[in-house]
């Protein structure tokens, strides 16, 4: 199939480009805008109990006062606040109002007392902005920069310092942090697959044709069929998902192209004429880019079934990015080079078509054939040892203050008002008491009621409902009342969580009769996602696991390999974990890593982590079958296939490193854990434990295909050595 693809595209090479080209302008032009999402709320499903408080909250209070920005003010001197600076405060809300901002309800100045720090060196204001607003991520941002930039204005030329944070003041940094790290990460990711690939192949094009590939072609197509089905299937979209995305695409088209160019360039070396090792090239290496491609893509896909919308969006988002990826791989790549001279691809490179020794490759391969079980003791010993330090791994949920640099100023409003306030006092949490027959509560019961909730460990105060005043919180019809719990710790952090965990045991147990509790706010929130991402590692590991078990199966027609290559791939997650729990935890002495760390190592480590075994394990089956015994088959395999191996992974891994040059917490820990995990991918798992293996079991591996019999015309034509070169018919 692979062949009359590879003919396909080199007779209609220009037809071929023309099609890539048009599908690609009308695709991106005219795909519909899509908006990302940044509250963590709406990637919960209904059926969580802080969905459901939200709702009730909706319903009962529906013009119930939520602040969706902070105001923080201070004295310039750092000196404590005086009756002027309060009057001062009160003018500058009020002027602030004045402006008339689109989207901006209420600008409230500091309450008495509650909205005082204890030493009265800091005031907390707060901002009501319309819940339309609140929507559009793109908006609510223009909203937080008109109020800091006009607050800021007002408070020049005055003893006070205005400091915008809060909800809207973390989306406006987040954009401003989102913007640069993208740009950090596309031109250090678009320079190391330049200059790797034209250093790799000395070659000014070859390092320019993966950059048009997959950034010129397959990124915005992707993106538009993408917006598409975002828009049909009614997903979410996540902030994340472009330099994600960007990185993927990157990383696997030039992973993709660089199977080919390595099998084309064997082919010239073996003597063939430019477009007939073309061809050669797709129908060897097509299967394995397919299957790569495959197992990638129905990782990514069964995301769609995670309870978190952010997944569920990433998913299939990323799932279209490698499928594009790939079919622009094995359809466009190989017209291009159809297109393009040998001697064009690879100038100015003289030594293109002598076959190099490749001592350090055949010295690996080497030592495989005459020592597997040691290779595979040793390799296997490596990755269970890094994968006990994930026992010490922590999740964390601080999902703003991680993907920002701290030096932002919603996060230095956090960092003071976790100080001078109460920890929780900026994000309360609230606990609904509804009647569940339709009759009024009582509120003599309340006092009572949150007394109990009070003596939860983890609660600093507890406000009962309030009949009357901007406060009110009884519903008009007397069937619900909203209880503010203050907590201890701040809202994102792990002992909150823990708190809102027995709150809700408290709540629910000693709701009075006839009435039900649900607890809501931003650590109830936390909560739920926590719980979603335990019902996420139960479900969508097992099924992803068996789907790609099963495209091994049907690619290497065996029962066997698929399972050990699957046993490799799990060490290798359970590697990465380790590795990044203990550099950031143990010795970096973060209190943890984020929460979603285990996933994304799933969607990159092992979801793309595989495409090497895959190459790897093709390549000795491609040799079996070629006669070669089982050691020399792994011999031959690392000496042919070690160099591709070793250049996709080094490019994909530095790739990936380029996040940790954004300036923030999260994406430290993300772009060394998926550079790490492709390192141990590429130059681990794939280098020595799966041949390894491979080795060890012999043609059993195979069963119960024939992969290991001898067929004539399906193992590579032998290469011409350094002094034999048909290099005429190759530079064609």
């Amino acid at each position: 199939m692979f062949h009359r693809l590879g003919q396909f595209a080199v007779r209609r090479a220009w037809w071929v480009i023309a099609a890539w080209l048009v599908a690609m302008v009308a695709i991106f032009i005219s795909s519909p805008k899509v908006s990302s999402q940044t509250d963590e709320a709406s990637f919960l499903p209904k059926h969580y109990e802080s969905i459901q408080a939200a709702e009730v909250q909706a319903r009962a209070f529906p013009a119930a006062f939520t602040p969706d920005a902070l105001i923080l003010f201070e004295r310039n001197d750092g000196a404590a606040l005086t009756d002027a600076d309060t009057k001062a405060m009160g003018k500058l809300t009020q002027d602030l109002m004045a402006k008339k901002i689109d989207g901006v309800e209420t600008v409230n100045p500091p309450v008495e007392k509650l909205g005082y720090s204890q030493d009265h060196k800091y005031a907390m204001g707060t901002v009501a902005i319309a819940k339309d607003k609140q929507q559009d991520p793109n908006v609510i941002v223009d909203v937080a920069k008109a109020l800091r930039d006009d607050g800021k204005e007002l408070a020049a030329g005055t003893d006070l310092k205005f400091q915008l944070g809060g909800s809207a003041g973390q989306a406006l940094d987040q954009k401003e942090s989102s913007n640069d790290t993208e740009g950090i990460i596309t031109m250090a990711t678009l320079l190391l697959v330049i200059v790797i690939v034209g250093i790799i192949f000395r070659s000014v094009l070859a390092g320019l044709l993966p950059i048009l590939v997959s950034l010129i072609i397959a990124l915005p197509t992707s993106m538009g069929l993408i917006n598409y089905a975002t828009k049909a299937f009614d997903l979410k979209s996540t902030a994340i998902l472009t330099p994600i995305l960007i990185v993927v695409v990157l990383g696997v088209g030039t992973d993709y192209f660089l199977f080919l160019a390595f099998r084309y360039r064997e082919r010239l070396r073996a003597g063939e004429e430019r477009k007939d090792a073309v061809v050669s090239a797709v129908g060897r290496v097509g299967e394995a880019i397919a299957s790569a491609a495959g197992a990638v893509t129905i990782a990514f896909a069964a995301l769609i079934l995670s309870s978190l919308g952010m997944f569920q969006a990433l998913g299939p988002a990323l799932a279209i990015a490698v499928v594009v990826t790939a079919l622009a791989s094995v359809t466009l790549a190989p017209a291009l080079l159809a297109v393009i001279p040998a001697r064009g691809v690879f100038w100015p490179g003289k030594k293109w078509m002598r076959e190099p020794s490749d001592a350090r490759f055949t010295a690996l391969g080497r030592v495989v054939q005459k020592r597997p079980a040691l290779t595979a003791v040793a390799s296997g010993g490596v990755l269970v040892a890094l994968a006990f330090g994930a026992l010490g791994y922590n999740g964390l949920f601080d999902m703003a203050g991680s993907s920002m640099p701290k030096e932002k100023e919603s996060m230095v409003v956090q960092d003071k008002m976790s100080t001078a306030f109460s920890k929780g006092a900026a994000s309360p949490s609230q606990v609904f008491l509804s009647s569940t027959d339709g009759k009024k509560l009582d509120p003599a019961s309340f006092q009572a009621y949150a007394d109990k909730l009070h003596g939860v460990a983890g609660v600093a105060q507890v406000f009962p409902p309030s009949p009357a005043g901007q406060n009110k919180t009884i519903s008009d019809d007397g069937t619900t009342a909203q209880f503010t719990v203050m907590l201890k710790d701040e809202p994102a952090s792990n002992e909150a969580i823990d708190t809102v965990t027995e709150l809700r045991e408290v709540a629910h147990g000693q709701a009075p009769a006839g009435t039900e509790a649900k607890v809501g706010g931003l650590s109830s929130v936390f909560k739920d996602i926590n719980l979603a991402m335990t019902h996420d590692y139960k479900l969508v590991f097992p099924i992803a696991g068996l789907l790609i078990l099963l495209i091994l199966a049907l690619q290497l027609r065996s029962v066997v390999a698929p399972w050990y290559l699957m046993a490799s791939v799990g060490l290798g997650f359970g590697a990465t974990l380790g590795a990044t729990t203990l550099l950031f935890q143990k010795i970096g002495h973060e209190t943890g890593l984020m929460f979603m760390m285990p996933i994304l190592i799933y969607l990159f480590v092992v979801a793309i982590g595989t495409d090497y075994n895959i190459l790897i394990i093709a390549r000795l089956r491609e040799e079996a079958r070629a006669g070669r015994s089982p050691r020399e088959a792994a011999r031959e395999a690392l000496r042919h296939g070690g160099p591709t191996v070793a250049a996709a992974g080094f490019i994909l891994a530095a790739s990936f490193a380029t996040f940790m040059l954004a300036g923030n917490t999260f994406m430290m820990e993300f772009g060394f854990a998926m550079a790490f995990g492709i390192v141990l991918a590429a130059f681990v798992m794939a280098m020595f434990f799966t041949p390894a293996l491979t080795a060890l079991i012999g043609n059993k591996a195979w069963w119960p295909g024939h992969g290991g019999d001898a067929r004539p015309g399906h193992g590579p034509a032998p290469l011409a050595d350094a002094h034999g070169v048909p290099e005429p018919a190759g530079r064609r």
